[in-house]
């Protein structure tokens, strides 16, 4: 990603404050499938791990568990705010960017990217350089958004506040594509890994509905992008202060865009 150009930035930068509020909900919503894959992978004692975009700090101390003081957990992201306070023991923190920078050195049993390639300009070369840190025989889990598959913030749109609700998440999608976000990448997931070579490919795919978290989750991330959905003329300030005091009620059943989990094997030689 060209942290130069700020049409072209991450969009929900991690400067933010609402970021850490988003990293938490995420990781409520999230994690107990992330790890549900890690386990099933057979991820264990004495490994090597690669988090990629690791964003906030719950799964790398979840793979920092597994692994144990023999194992290693690497820690990437082009901003470390959020995790460079869990630096030390097992867990090494590094700032770097999966499409740009060599992977870390040494091969890795698991890397792991959530959320990660979709808003990667050159999803390609990362994968690329992934799939490169594998040691035969590790696996590749990639967890990625598929907004179009399901775009709606309330999949029953019973009334005008689902409505509103909807044209915002509308709106986001909006900003998303316009820093090259692509809203269809995570169906493509198993073809991917397929195509780069990778053996023994699954997938499988979740999104909840009327968790607190999604309502924790809408509240930051509507928060963090409410400049630029006004600027963009995709929202007025009206509409977004009545947007929040609708989520604030707890009565909207929010959802997510499905997230798609796809795993694979480097072959071995």
């Amino acid at each position: 990603m060209a942290e130069h150009d700020t049409d072209r930035r991450y969009l929900l930068d991690n400067q933010q404050s609402e970021a850490g509020i988003r990293f938490g909900a995420l990781a409520e919503l999230f994690d107990p499938g992330t790890f549900r894959h890690v386990d099933r992978l057979g991820i264990g004692a004495g490994m090597r791990c690669w988090e990629v975009g690791a964003g906030g700090p719950s799964v790398p101390l979840g793979l920092a568990e597994r692994v144990g003081p023999t194992g290693a957990v690497v820690a990437t992201d082009i901003d470390v705010s959020w995790t460079q306070g869990v630096a030390g023991g097992a867990i090494e923190v590094l700032r770097h960017d999966v499409a740009a920078d060599p992977p870390p050195p040494g091969a890795f049993d698991l890397v792991h990217a959530r959320l990660v390639l979709v808003h990667v300009t050159d999803r390609a070369e990362a994968l690329r350089r992934m799939i490169q840190a594998l040691r035969p025989g590790g696996w590749l889990l990639l967890e990625d958004a598929d907004p179009k598959l399901q775009p709606l913030l309330c999949p029953d749109e019973s009334g005008p506040e689902q409505q509103l609700a909807n044209r915002l998440r509308s709106g986001f999608r909006t900003l998303m594509a316009a820093r090259g976000a692509d809203l269809a990448y995570g169906r493509t997931l198993p073809r991917v890994l397929r195509e780069a070579g990778l053996d023994d490919v699954q997938a499988d795919a979740y999104f909840p509905i009327t968790s607190p978290a999604c309502t924790v989750l809408e509240d930051a991330t509507v928060r963090q992008i409410r400049p630029l959905l006004i600027e963009h003329g995709l929202a007025t300030d009206e509409e977004i202060d009545r947007h929040l005091a609708n989520v604030a009620t707890g009565r909207l059943d929010l959802a997510t865009s499905p997230m798609i989990s796809a795993w694979g094997r480097r072959p071995k030689p």
